[in-house]
């Protein structure tokens, strides 16, 4: 018997963010004078509303890698899930929490 689990679209009710309202995603990726920037594009993609003042930088201690925060306007589950996709598979991006 297989047992392949499904993802099944989490219901409205069942859903533990609410929409529309602030998120926040960590990013960690190799430091690089265009990671930030980089980034910046592929949210902008997916939060029009995304701005650099939406963003904190925070380098490792010995300067190897960055992490950014960028607050997105979440107004979807689809929104986030798209936006999450789109950065975990960006060549300069690491890690996505």
């Amino acid at each position: 018997m297989d047992h392949i689990m499904e993802m099944k679209p989490i219901p409205p009710e069942e859903s533990l963010i609410e929409y529309p309202s602030d998120f926040p995603i960590k990013i960690m990726g190799v430091m690089h004078e265009e990671f930030a920037e980089t980034i910046i594009e592929v949210v902008t993609l997916h939060d029009p509303t995304f701005h650099a003042g939406k963003l904190e930088k925070r380098p490792s201690s010995k300067g190897n890698y960055l992490a950014l925060t960028v607050t997105v306007r979440a107004v979807s589950r689809e929104q986030l899930d798209n936006l999450y996709r789109e950065l975990s598979s960006h060549p300069m991006v690491k890690v996505v929490l």
